[in-house]
């Protein structure tokens, strides 16, 4: 079981890192959602698994995503003011892949 200040923060980093994913970024159309967020027991790592559809595009929004990590958990940071602020992650969720290729 994950102590309650994990599970808070990851519910947190899913709220603020979902809306700033459709303020600041223009994905042309593409949908890019977060699914979960799985928050290392020393808040220092956060594991970001997003779903992207359709899945042709999951790459160059990943490139996009990935490039800008360093930015987007800097603004994470002054949003939400927690320390430490886990260095984040991103990976492509498995299951939108499963969803388009059936």
């Amino acid at each position: 079981m994950k102590p309650f200040r994990n599970l808070k923060v990851s519910s947190l980093l899913t709220e603020e890192l979902g809306k700033m994913l459709s303020r600041d970024f223009n994905f042309e159309g593409a949908l890019v959602t977060v699914m979960s967020i799985d928050v290392d027991t020393d808040l220092l790592h956060a594991r970001v698994k997003l779903g992207i559809i359709p899945y042709e595009k999951s790459l160059e929004v990943f490139k996009v995503i990935s490039k800008s990590a360093s930015d987007i958990r800097f603004k994470l940071l002054r949003k939400i003011n927690i320390k430490p602020m886990p260095f984040l992650k991103f990976e492509i969720e498995e299951e939108t892949k499963k969803d388009t290729t059936e």
